[in-house]
């Protein structure tokens, strides 16, 4: 019974895991498509804010399920929701996090080489396990240390594209960009961690978490967008140069959003960014299909890399998907025998 029980669950992980890595990829091809059909671009500020505003009324939706009855999600929301400041102060910290990556990440790319951006960045990836290990007290194995690694380059490669000459002249502050990038892959391996071991550390529903982290992400990306386009919005307005195609696209996003956190849950962040490396892979062997987009030996090589690390990591293992209890040495945790 314990061995079906087992089975039943590693399913389920395979299957979030599965829909998340497709949908990531579906994502990734609209996204191309939007970009290139469409003459008029739409305010991709404004579309990361209406991503925000669905997944919410996704989550409620789901709550909605979950409880019922409408008077049961009336007093969810009431209790856990809006009765509740701490817990949405607590959830408003990965909004926040996630917001500096951003701006990190853009004045990063503005003082550094596209090649040497593209390299740094994906040290967000062991810096994600490091933050599980040290946040959730975790081990993992030197083969899973030296599969992460792996899938770091793997990624590096397969998004790897030749530096152009140019005739224009750049100013750039390498100190700078090395000292934001640092800053980005920081937020990113923390924010997510975080919210990770905000959802595993108690019984409260994932939509409810979901509602109130989505809640502070509507404000944030809302200030986000008329800081950075609010002359340009108030001219055109918010929903200049949407078609049908961006909603679809805002659509898979918030989808894909809701199958992240799901996978968080139900898995773990270090699994997350396997499954959104696999994602890559797909989407760019879809564009060769669709787009006639020509593959590289670099990519190819990725393609192997992120392909063997999957492998490597999913080698039996103590199971690192839950919190462990108890307190184990820095070093132990670190690096698990």
């Amino acid at each position: 019974m314990a061995t079906q029980r087992e089975n039943v669950s590693l399913l389920f992980k395979l299957y979030c895991l599965t829909v998340m890595t497709l949908v990531a990829a579906a994502y990734t091809i609209s996204l191309r498509y939007t970009r290139t059909a469409d003459k008029e671009l739409y305010f991709s500020t404004t579309a990361v804010c209406i991503t925000e505003v669905i997944k919410l009324l996704l989550s409620v939706g789901l709550l909605a399920k979950e409880t019922g009855s409408l008077g049961r999600l009336t007093a969810s929301l009431s209790e856990d929701v809006l009765g509740s400041p701490q817990e949405l102060v607590k959830l408003s910290v990965p909004s926040l996090v996630y917001a500096v990556q951003n701006n990190m990440a853009f004045l990063a790319l503005s003082n550094l080489d596209a090649a040497v951006y593209q390299v740094t960045y994906q040290l967000k990836i062991p810096c994600t396990a490091l933050c599980t290990v040290l946040m959730l007290n975790r081990t993992l194995s030197k083969l899973q240390w030296i599969s992460v690694f792996m899938l770091c380059g793997g990624v590096t490669l397969v998004q790897w594209k030749p530096a152009q000459a140019t005739k224009v002249v750049v100013e750039q502050n390498p100190l700078l960009g090395f000292g934001a990038i640092a800053i980005a892959v920081l937020c990113s391996g923390f924010a997510g961690v975080y919210f990770e071991k905000v959802l595993k550390s108690s019984d409260t529903s994932l939509w409810v978490r979901n509602i109130q982290m989505y809640l502070s992400g509507i404000i944030v990306t809302l200030v986000g967008a008329y800081l950075s386009d609010g002359a340009e919005i108030k001219e055109k307005g918010f929903f200049y140069g949407y078609t049908y195609y961006v909603w679809f696209v805002i659509f898979l996003a918030s989808v894909g959003g809701l199958y992240t956190s799901i996978v968080v849950k139900y898995t773990d962040n270090i699994m997350k960014g396997f499954s959104a490396a696999a994602a890559i892979v797909l989407s760019t062997i879809a564009s060769v299909i669709l787009f006639g987009l020509q593959i590289t030996l670099t990519f190819a090589l990725g393609a192997l890399l992120v392909c063997v690390s999957i492998y490597l990591y999913g080698l039996p293992r103590q199971d690192t998907t839950s919190i462990q209890q108890g307190e184990t040495s820095s070093k132990e945790r670190i690096i698990g025998v």
